[in-house]
């Protein structure tokens, strides 16, 4: 290659570098003020840097066969800022995708065509609704995730406010702040929190990126009187998992200022078992009590979901390798739990899950179709789901792949089902994943009734995004998705 060819291909990136930088504060301004979030294939723009913006152009390549020009976009984007937007949903890559196939042309009059339903939807001092409390109850691995994706969250038409975490403990309060706010601040898996965090020992309360949080300090529910710190109505997510029934959870109901409760594990009797995307829709306004499921069933349930619509699943198994859990033991030591006494650090564990049996809770067809087993692995997150089915209908890897690749950007499923087709990927590259699951479409196993799919999950983050997904529908927080 000569050196004016190398040249050019330089100039052409620095070239995409700036109109990156010119599309953020655009991509703000329809957030903040018009209530409109910017995605790219299912893939949030907001608050994005500059190379992340170019990764996510870069990723089109892989579902349309073209790579995305930051120019295609960019005229979009700036479009969409002068039609004066109401709140939506807007994947700008779609619509980049679109108009580029069209053969380009008049760029307002084709977003006037495909966002018709919300041009002019913007009234200045409007609201999209009311402001929705929630408490954190227990502030571990989930619970300070959550807090991460809450507050990142946090403005444009997204109602959904922090206003506190319930933790145990009485000493000194100074110290302990310290130690909660440190732990917010750095994730030996996830990496630094972006942004900042204040402690105020005297409020007792945590100011991180312009949001105040109360810390309050009780040792059972009945302790707490929300009304005290001006929450009322509040939702408390439970991520103790002391309490997984209806008379346990119940306890949150009995505190002043709570209204609901939601539980970041499975729950026992006739609690709701939730997958986001799957059966979220059956929330009603008398469900005070729901669960969110495990992060294996949300992982495995929209894969399932979409095999049995097209393929009929007869029966299968799911083996889940997990990463291992703050419950097992770093030496070997005492634990009620077959097998889990032995060092997480050292061994695989074979243990049980009741990820397969629950499946039939959010999808009722599947009832007694599935076993399954788990095997913990010394690393600290990211798991996997191997599918093991026969299918009702006869398939090969390729169509069975492309089927599953559609699914993850062209159905309801786009935030819940991922697609990677890579030969090079390990379970590293998987941390900070906001879908409930990615198919590997690289192991796929297909050949006739008989196929193996390999699902991996970030059981922490994935997770922690479909209970926030949850909580914008307990909280009737809904956006008007774009394109149709």
């Amino acid at each position: 290659m000569s050196q004016q060819a190398l040249e050019n291909v330089f100039q052409e990136w620095q070239g995409n570098e700036a109109l990156a930088e010119q599309m953020i504060p655009l991509v703000g301004q329809l957030y903040r003020q018009n209530n409109v979030v910017a995605t790219m294939f299912g893939r949030s723009l907001i608050k994005r840097s500059v190379i992340r913006i170019l990764k996510d152009h870069r990723f089109v390549r892989k579902i349309e066969g073209t790579e995305l020009s930051v120019e295609d976009t960019y005229s979009i984007v700036k479009g969409m800022v002068a039609l004066n937007l109401g709140p939506a949903h807007v994947d700008v890559g779609k619509l980049a995708v679109m108009f580029k196939n069209r053969g380009g042309g008049d760029v307002e009059a084709f977003l006037r065509k495909e966002l018709q339903e919300v041009i002019d939807g913007y009234q200045p001092g409007a609201s999209t609704g009311e402001p929705q409390d929630v408490v954190l109850y227990g502030f571990g691995r989930i619970g300070r995730l959550l807090a991460r994706v809450m507050i990142e969250k946090a403005g444009g038409g997204n109602l959904l406010r922090l206003r506190a975490i319930v933790v145990r403990g009485r000493g000194d309060v100074a110290k302990d702040l310290e130690k909660r706010a440190s732990l917010l601040r750095r994730d030996s898996v996830h990496g630094p929190f972006d942004g900042t965090i204040m402690v105020d020992a005297e409020a007792r309360t945590l100011t991180v990126n312009g949001n105040v949080i109360q810390v309050i300090y009780a040792d059972s529910p009945s302790e707490i009187d929300y009304t005290e710190y001006d929450i009322d109505n509040a939702v408390i997510v439970d991520n103790t998992g002391i309490w997984r029934d209806e008379e346990g959870l119940g306890q949150h109901l009995q505190c002043k200022g709570a209204a609901k409760a939601l539980l970041t594990a499975p729950g026992k009797g006739d609690i709701k078992n939730i997958v986001y995307g799957i059966n979220h829709e059956s929330i009603g306004d008398s469900d005070l009590i729901v669960s969110a499921a495990s992060c294996t069933t949300n992982a495995i349930v929209p894969v399932l979901k979409v095999l049995n619509d097209e393929y009929g699943v007869v029966n299968g198994h799911v083996e889940t390798v997990h990463a291992y859990t703050n419950d097992q033991n770093l030496i070997d030591n005492y634990h009620k739990g077959d097998r889990r006494g032995r060092s997480a650090a050292l061994n695989m564990v074979l243990t049980e899950t009741g990820a397969a049996k629950a499946v039939s809770k959010a999808l009722p067809e599947l009832e007694g179709k599935l076993t399954g087993n788990a095997i913990r692995v010394p690393i600290p997150n990211v798991s996997m789901a191997i599918l093991n089915l026969t299918l009702d209908k006869a398939t090969d890897a390729v169509a069975l792949n492309d089927y599953l690749r559609r699914m993850s950007i062209e159905s309801a499923y786009q935030k819940q089902i991922d697609f990677v087709d890579s030969a090079e990927v390990v379970s590293s590259d998987f941390v900070g994943n906001r879908h409930a699951g990615i198919v590997d479409a690289k192991a796929t196993i297909a050949n006739g009734h008989h196929a193996v799919i390999y699902v991996w999950y970030d059981n922490e983050f994935g997770y922690s995004c479909q209970v926030v997904r949850i909580l914008q529908q307990m909280s009737n927080v809904r956006f008007l998705k774009l394109p149709r």
